[in-house]
């Protein structure tokens, strides 16, 4: 497919492709997804070889946010039903880090629920940021808090952090239907904040969420434009007792093609499969592996992930190989931020046998009903209670 060829050539020399070949990667028939897969995989290999990232997150405080995202289980009002606590001390924090890392996880990444933190949340994550670095040798930290203020940044490099998460999510154009509480121009505010702080910046999307083809090419676009150094693509946790709770919209193909568009636009970038992964790539989540290089291990913030047993077996099964800390995971030429000046610009016919059986033997096939299409998976979406803010185990 001329298409493909020239995504991997573009891919190859980190030059970004047109919006129409991104939405040509979206519209590509199931008949052609191997071929997608194995273009994309051309790229991710080329710059990421066959190593996966792991990434562990921990919860620092769950619930009782005051945004409105539609999205989200901890949302001002929501009744999702899920773990609800204020900070994690330090001490704590780091325990539940500690059994990611003895999964296999290079990086923790702290997350707490809010508009934004205030100062004396920033302390407070600075301390446990230092207690982990102090606790475990090698250790990235991304810290992931909501908006930031001026010099909050700062203080939580200052503190050790590696990398800032705030993802923007979906589309300019379509994020005051998500969001009325804060705007997408805040959240770009925070990617460029903590990007000039010399924080890796990491930012994604939520696919599944009702949006059009377009609305994905555009955020992606936007995040290619932001430079951000990992991009977490999410596929949406229809949580009872949200908005959205509705929006089944995924299969496990639409959701190999976002990745496949992802690695086209951010062929050197890190490409992280996020949430939900298990609910819509389902057992196809070996292949997504063709595509993005890096994974959150075990459990989500409020719902409860594929075991981590199983996901290193999966890396394990698929001819992978997990990223260990003396591995550096960008590109030469992207570390320490930026890309520099280079980093780009802008169906076949069913094949039925002849039936060689004599006519007069021939017997009327029986009529087979046609497959169902999967319908909700809402067995699969589990509110975690294990981990962080729990007396039970983790899963990692």
């Amino acid at each position: 497919m001329d298409l493909l060829n020239t995504l991997v050539d573009k891919g190859l020399r980190r030059e970004l492709p047109s919006r129409d070949e991104a939405l040509a990667v979206l519209a590509t028939s199931d008949e052609d997804l191997l071929d997608v897969v194995a273009a994309a995989g051309k790229v991710r290999r080329h710059w990421f070889g066959r190593r996966v990232k792991l990434n562990y997150l921990v919860n620092l405080k769950s619930g009782l946010c005051p945004e409105d995202c539609s999205y989200c289980s901890q949302r001002l009002g929501a009744e999702t039903g899920i773990l609800k606590y204020t900070w994690l001390k330090p001490d704590e924090a780091s325990k539940a880090a500690a059994a990611g890392l003895a999964g296999g996880a290079k990086r923790v990444c702290l997350v707490a629920s809010g508009r934004g933190p205030t100062d004396r949340d920033v302390d407070r994550v600075s301390d446990t940021i230092k207690t982990i670095k102090e606790q475990n040798e090698g250790v990235e930290v991304c810290a992931c808090l909501g908006l930031l203020s001026d010099g909050q940044a700062e203080r939580l490099r200052g503190a050790g952090a590696d990398a800032y998460n705030h993802n923007l999510n979906t589309s300019e154009a379509t994020y005051g239907d998500i969001t009325k509480t804060h705007t997408y121009a805040d959240r770009v505010d925070t990617v460029q904040k903590a990007h000039a702080a010399g924080l890796s910046a990491c930012s994604g999307l939520i696919s599944g969420m009702g949006e059009t083809d377009e609305d994905l090419v555009d955020v992606v676009f936007a995040l290619r434009e932001l430079d951000a150094d990992s991009v977490p693509v999410n596929f949406l946790i229809p949580f009872e007792g949200t908005p959205l709770a509705k929006e089944w919209n995924l299969t496990p193909q639409r959701c190999l093609r976002i990745l496949a568009m992802v690695r086209f636009v951010c062929p050197d970038i890190e490409v992280r499969i996020a949430g939900g992964r298990e609910l819509h790539l389902r057992t196809l989540q070996p292949l997504a592996l063709h595509l993005a290089n890096s994974i959150f291990l075990g459990d989500y913030l409020t719902s409860e992930g594929q075991a981590g047993k199983a996901d290193l077996e999966m890396i394990a099964d698929a001819g992978f190989e997990v990223e260990t800390t003396d591995q550096v995971t960008l590109p030469e030429h992207r570390r320490g931020g930026g890309c520099g000046s280079v980093c780009g610009s802008q169906d076949k016919a069913d094949e039925t046998p002849a039936d060689t059986a004599p006519a007069e033997a021939a017997q009327p096939a029986p009529q087979a009903d046609a497959p169902a299409a999967p319908g909700p998976r809402t067995d699969l979406v589990t509110v975690r209670r294990r981990g962080a803010g729990t007396d039970v185990a983790p899963n990692a």
